[in-house]
């Protein structure tokens, strides 16, 4: 069972970073066309932070669960997992960082929005091609 646990754990790391990827990559993106930083100008950078974001909010529009918070679930459920307070402590503050209990039409507006906001990134701060000598 505390192989579950792990794995579960391991799953909600992943998944916090790909969070982290998505929200904190636009607002670096934003800084950085501020700034004027080059780096978030990155081709590659970009395209993958869009995919991302529009995954997540094509996965709001078809009414899909994310498969990682899914997997996580169906972990702790095999390891015996069933309460929050069995939960630890680390995993909980990560999990009330990611999770919130508001009804799905919420998650569904902010989703769409946030991706039409990563477009219009894409269009007022544009990705440049690396140039090779």
């Amino acid at each position: 069972m505390a192989f579950y646990a792990v794995l579960a754990n391991i799953v909600l790391v992943v998944h916090f970073c790909y969070v982290g990827f998505t929200v904190g990559g636009e607002a670096l993106v934003l800084a950085g066309g501020l700034f004027r930083w080059s780096w978030v100008r990155n081709l590659a950078f970009r395209l993958t932070h869009l995919a991302t974001v529009v995954l997540v909010a094509v996965e709001a529009v078809t009414g899909t669960s994310c498969p990682l918070t899914v997997w996580e679930y169906r972990l702790r459920a095999l390891a015996g997992e069933r309460l929050s307070s069995q939960i630890p402590f680390i995993a909980r503050l990560l999990r009330s960082i990611i999770f919130y209990d508001f009804p799905a039409w919420v998650f569904l507006v902010a989703y769409v929005a946030f991706a039409l906001l990563v477009v219009l990134t894409f269009l007022l701060v544009p990705p440049q091609r690396t140039r090779r000598p």
